[in-house]
């Protein structure tokens, strides 16, 4: 007999998963019941919260959905905050708990791990939340799941099985059918190569939802002779090319290249203030002739725009470029590589004006990118981060992420690149945390170590939190409660069995980079 626990494995099986993170409880016994016999592998953080930042780690660097096992109640509400990142971030995860048994549900019994009501709750942070009540709604629950991350904009997808139901006998499965993505409008199309065809001096804008589309992005860009300027989740795309601008709308000098264009073209971007207006200044304008292209129709009516494509950032491009002509522009005038040079030069001396110690971080940063290339940089809210958010060209697409925009979970670092280390055995793998950031997650370190995920944690020490100190001070206020005291870093890389070493400076740390063999292993990052 197969109980709906064990189909549900083998769903997962036939929709692509080969990871799960969890941690088993009495309430989900029953879906771990087909897990030893399958072919997916287990991963045990040591929080759940832990289990959705790695299950979001993992769905960024592989592209494919991460899943998560947590059981009702704590286990969820621990996973909320990592399901709310992904939310924002548009990342595929699916979450998949337990809940208390049917008859109970909602009569607050007192039962361990009662919630007045998971469900909604769940449906207030995820795209969707379903409870599958018997064997028939099992696989319907799951291939909408999917059809979600394959169709839309991605984010957290949650079902919940009860206690009582996960044991029961299973229905046979049915063949899975493939789902494909929404063919963008034609009239759309025409009418956004209409006004990109009349455009002298065009700007590209490209946020993560063009990630997956870097060659039809490239090819435009040359088309235009455009600069293309990168949000924070697409850095990677076009890395040295002369039309890039890896830098910041939140900065003046990107804020003017923009400001002096005759047409903007916004690319799987949502404009999101902590992109487009970092210092909430209410200096970004928004480009008053704009092209638009996103998969999301909610998303499009959020903002105004001549031309709105409903689509795919790669199929939009492509459908784009295979309705303009030939030439690049009426009058081959758009100077895009000047202009885009001028504006990576203005932008990068405007670091140092914002801060003094600016450069320095991007500096650390640049530095691991140089001492490993190809490499994932997965970053948590600290200083060289920030930094690096502002400017920083890196070399391959996908491979810079970071919870310092949108949703902005502090402790995101080292258990999301976990899940990226995981999901790419074979591209080396640094987490770079602030030494406060990375005591919110540390103890998943030991789940580095018992996976032999390779990541090298960079821990960049400047004993406490820096960023709000000094945000504090800027506006007079006495800081309170930003000095938390770090642990010996050393000792805990020992307890764990890690490699470790210190650093004070940028060429150091890409020493250490460079002959730290033995992975996983940790790099303290010493700041005065």
């Amino acid at each position: 007999m197969t109980t709906i626990g064990e189909a549900l494995v083998s769903l997962l099986e036939r929709h692509g998963v080969d990871t799960v993170f969890g941690i088993p409880g009495v309430h989900t016994v029953e879906l771990y019941r087909g897990l030893a016999s399958s072919k997916i592998r287990h991963v045990t953080p040591r929080h759940e919260q832990g289990a959705g930042f790695m299950a979001d780690g993992y769905a960024r660097a592989s592209g494919r959905p991460g899943v998560a096992f947590v059981i009702t109640g704590p286990g969820l509400t621990n996973t909320i905050t990592a399901m709310a990142q992904a939310r924002a971030d548009s990342v595929p995860m699916l979450v998949i708990s337990g809940v208390n048994a049917l008859a109970s549900l909602g009569k607050g019994f007192g039962y361990l791990h009662e919630l007045p009501d998971q469900r909604g709750m769940m449906e207030k942070v995820a795209l969707s939340s379903t409870r599958v009540e018997s064997a028939a709604e099992l696989q319907p629950a799951m291939d909408r799941a999917f059809a979600l991350f394959r169709t839309g904009r991605p984010g957290p997808v949650h079902i919940e099985i009860p206690l009582d139901v996960m044991g029961k006998p299973a229905t046979l499965l049915k063949p899975i059918e493939p789902v494909d993505l929404p063919e963008p409008d034609h009239a759309a199309v025409v009418a956004g190569a209409r006004l990109i065809a009349q455009a002298v001096r065009p700007v590209i804008l490209a946020g993560g939802g063009a990630r997956n589309a870097g060659a039809a992005l490239t090819i435009l860009a040359e088309r235009l002779d455009s600069p293309v300027v990168l949000t924070a989740n697409a850095r990677g795309l076009l890395h040295g090319h002369p039309l890039v601008v890896p830098a910041s709308p939140s900065l003046k000098s990107v804020r003017t290249l923009i400001g002096a264009a005759d047409l903007a073209i916004a690319v799987g971007t949502e404009f999101g203030p902590t992109d487009y207006d970092m210092y909430a200044d209410g200096g970004f304008v928004f480009p008053t002739n704009l092209v638009r292209i996103d998969i999301d129709a909610e998303q499009l009516d959020r903002r105004p725009a001549f031309v709105k494509i409903e689509a795919d950032s790669r199929m939009g491009l492509q459908a784009i470029l295979g309705t303009l002509s030939d030439r690049a522009g009426p009058s081959g005038t758009s100077d895009g590589e000047g202009r885009a040079e001028e504006c990576r030069q203005a932008a990068r001396a405007e670091l140092a004006r914002l801060g003094p110690a600016l450069p320095s971080q991007l500096e650390a940063v640049e530095a691991i990118r140089n001492a490993l290339p190809g490499a994932l940089i997965v970053g948590d809210s600290t200083q060289p981060v920030y930094a690096a958010n502002l400017y920083y060209d890196h070399d391959r697409p996908g491979g810079w992420f970071n919870a310092a925009t949108g949703y902005g979970a502090l402790g995101y670092g080292p258990p999301a690149a976990i899940g990226a280390a995981l999901a790419m055995l074979d591209v080396p793998v640094v987490c770079l945390s602030g030494d406060g950031g990375f005591q919110f997650t540390l103890p998943e370190i030991a789940a580095a170590v018992e996976m032999q995920a390779g990541v090298i944690f960079v821990v960049w020490n400047n004993r406490g939190y820096r960023e709000i100190e000094v945000s504090m001070r800027d506006v007079g206020v006495e800081p309170v409660g930003v000095s938390p005291a770090p642990p010996d870093f050393r000792k805990i890389a020992e307890a764990y069995g890690m490699p470790y070493a210190r650093v004070t400076t940028a060429a150091e740390l890409a020493s250490q980079l460079r002959i730290t063999a033995e992975r996983p292993a940790m790099i303290e990052y010493r700041v005065d």
